[in-house]
C-alpha cells in the first residue's frame, strides 16, 4: 500500500525539482526529511512540505506506521508553460518561458 501526495502547477522548472527528487528516492522518510531540510536547492523546501504531507496521508488515511515509511517513488513532470514577452533592442521581442511542475511523492511501509 502506498500513500501519495501531489503538488500541481508549482512555479519551478521540473529540471530543478528532479535533482532534489533523486536525492531522496528510496530513503527512509525521516532521513529524507533531514536531507531536504539541509539541502540548499530551489525545490528542497517544496519537497519537504510535500513529503510531510505524504507522511501525514499515510498515517491518517492508511493507518501506516510513520517509523517504517520510506520514499518509494518521487517524480516531477512538466506542467503548462507560461509564455511571456521581453522587449529587446531594435523594437524586437524575445519569448520567455516560465515553466511549471507537477510533483508527486509516494511513501510505503518497509517490510
Amino acid at each position: 500500500m502506498e500513500a501519495k501526495a501531489h503538488m500541481k502547477f508549482v512555479r519551478i522548472s521540473p529540471r530543478k525539482v528532479v535533482i532534489v527528487c533523486d536525492l531522496i528516492r528510496g530513503k527512509d522518510a525521516q532521513t529524507a526529511k533531514a536531507i531536504l531540510a539541509q539541502t540548499p536547492k530551489a525545490g528542497a523546501a517544496l519537497m519537504l512540505k510535500l513529503l510531510t504531507s505524504a507522511i501525514a496521508n499515510a498515517e491518517n488515511n492508511h493507518n501506516m506506521d510513520p517509523d517504517l515509511l520510506y520514499v518509494s517513488e518521487t517524480y516531477a513532470t512538466p506542467g503548462p508553460t507560461l509564455k511571456r514577452i521581453r522587449p529587446v533592442a531594435r523594437g524586437r521581442a524575445h519569448r520567455i518561458k516560465k515553466r511549471t511542475s507537477h510533483i508527486t511523492i509516494a511513501v510505503a511501509e518497509r517490510e
